[in-house]
């Protein structure tokens, strides 16, 4: 007995010792797999050099495009020279949270019936003292609701307090606003919908038709504004992102049948460079021809590049993330129905990937175009190169 225990034993340990190494070998291979895809985004060689002396909205201005980015009240009022850079580099502002219902420091709804224009007019003074297009993001979005939607708002309601909202807020900025945000972020093919509809307060409450509400009742209050459809995660060669792309083009076939006055859809673009996201540059030059098809405008509306699967090394990371910008920008601007981009933040000082993106090993993320101290990074001149070399507009 003792004999057949021993046995026993020994080939469990040599059993375990063969798991180990199996675990080990799979450990290793993996993180060889991900090395070599690092490896393969990383061309020492590569050259972002730019001609000097014009600033990034004058290129874009060049091929007929926009350039622009967001940022808030709290940070602009905070650092003169990041406002300095903001207005030296853009032709659009987008208000990170002053124009949602709440934000950060921002609540523009605080009750049912009530607004607090505070923040929000501010953002708008500001955007006009320094003749800045403004964009309204976003009237009807699942997030950020305050706390008394839930408790408050259901399908006997929802209706009144959306006309109420789009009513009063978009003609307090009627005529000053390049662009709405109509609705952000719709489509979440993983709730299993048919129709591939995400599912939030407002289609629980209002159906399918609250998309074409919207967009009517705000083309109504400001009918020389651009009306967008708003979403993420439809940039790579996966089948989530295809499945997305897909289910985006259905629904804005949909809305342009039925005569909802949608002009464009916006794509956030917050990249992934250093996983398993494949960028496959045919794949989105097709999807975006589809969408120009349909007689709609694209504007690259959140653009950043996050660099929390790259080495900690800067200079590689940084060379890394300026390709990834360029390679992108470089695709979707042959496309000449787009007609803006916007990165989410000029400087990694203010980006919110700092919080919702960090690195694992707690080194700052660098994903924008201007470092902490606002000077020029390799990514500011990827997208200089991507401009200089788009064709016109």
């Amino acid at each position: 007995m003792r004999k057949i225990l021993k046995l026993t034993n020994r080939r469990n340990f040599l059993f375990g010792l063969s798991s180990l190494a199996a675990i080990s070998a799979g450990v290793i291979s993996r993180g060889f797999d991900r090395h070599q895809k690092i490896e393969a985004l990383d061309h020492h060689q590569r050259d972002f050099t730019v001609s000097q002396g014009l600033s990034l909205k004058e290129r874009a201005a060049k091929k007929g495009l926009i350039y622009g980015t967001t940022s808030t009240k709290k940070y602009l009022t905070s650092d003169p020279a990041y406002m300095a850079a903001i207005v030296e580099n853009c032709r659009m502002f987008v208000p990170e949270w002053e124009f949602k219902w709440t934000a950060g420091n921002a609540l523009l709804r605080p009750g049912f019936d009530r607004f607090d224009f505070s923040a929000a007019d501010w953002i708008a003074n500001f955007s006009a003292t320094h003749q800045l297009l403004l964009r309204g993001h976003t009237l009807v979005w699942h997030s950020s609701l305050p706390k008394w939607f839930k408790e408050t708002v259901n399908s006997e309601n929802a209706e009144q307090l959306l006309q109420n909202h789009i009513q009063t807020f978009v003609k307090r900025y009627a005529g000053k606003i390049h662009s709405w945000d109509v609705v952000n972020e719709a489509i979440k093919t993983e709730d299993g919908r048919d129709d591939g509809l995400r599912i939030t307060p407002w289609l629980n409450s209002l159906g399918t038709n609250y998309i074409d509400l919207a967009f009517r009742l705000t083309s109504a209050v400001d009918p020389q504004a651009l009306l967008v459809y708003n979403d993420f995660g439809l940039d790579y060669d996966t089948p989530k992102d295809e499945a997305k792309r897909d289910a985006v083009l259905k629904l804005l076939a949909g809305l342009k049948s039925q005569g909802t006055p949608i002009h464009a859809l916006g794509i956030q673009a917050h990249l992934s460079p250093g996983g398993n996201n494949k960028f496959n540059p045919e794949k989105l030059r097709q999807f975006l021809k589809d969408v120009a098809s349909l007689g709609l405008k694209i504007m690259i509306t959140e653009m950043d590049v996050t660099d929390k699967n790259l080495p900690v090394d800067i200079k590689v990371r940084d060379h890394i993330v300026a390709g990834v910008y360029e390679d992108y920008l470089a695709t979707v601007l042959d496309e000449k129905a787009v007609i803006a981009v916007i990165t989410w933040g000029l400087s990694d000082r203010y980006s919110w990937l700092s919080e919702f993106e960090p690195r694992g090993d707690g080194t700052p993320v660098r994903p924008l175009p201007l470092d902490t101290q606002m000077r020029r990074k390799l990514a500011w001149n990827a997208i200089a190169r991507a401009f200089d070399n788009a064709p016109q507009r």
